[in-house]
């Protein structure tokens, strides 16, 4: 059995014990969080695609960690102007373990 879900503008297919990362989420470690906006579940090879979610349909998971990814850098330049610019981003995530999966 498993899942697409959407959250943070992004969709994941998940199972039951996956960990994924998704957009930073405003919750602590070991604490619940549900997904709502479940668009597909796939029971036994019975598919059941939400118009444009599933009624009544939601995934539990329960936050890991609060955390930031791998650092990159922007690096900006014209040339033969004397104009450099650098900068370094990294981007917060969750990581998440999927618990439940609810029809």
């Amino acid at each position: 059995m498993y899942a697409i879900i959407k959250t943070g503008g992004k969709q994941y297919r998940v199972q039951e014990g996956d960990v994924i990362y998704v957009e930073k989420l405003d919750s602590q470690a070991e604490e619940q969080v549900q997904f709502d906006e479940v668009l597909a579940i796939c029971e036994e090879g019975k598919m059941t695609v939400g118009t444009p979610t599933v009624k009544d349909a939601k995934v539990v998971g329960k936050v890991l960690e609060q955390g930031k990814g791998k650092k990159i850098i922007i690096f900006k330049y014209k040339p033969k102007k004397d104009y450099r610019k650098k900068q370094g981003h990294r981007q917060p995530y969750t990581k998440v373990m999927i618990e439940k999966i609810e029809a």
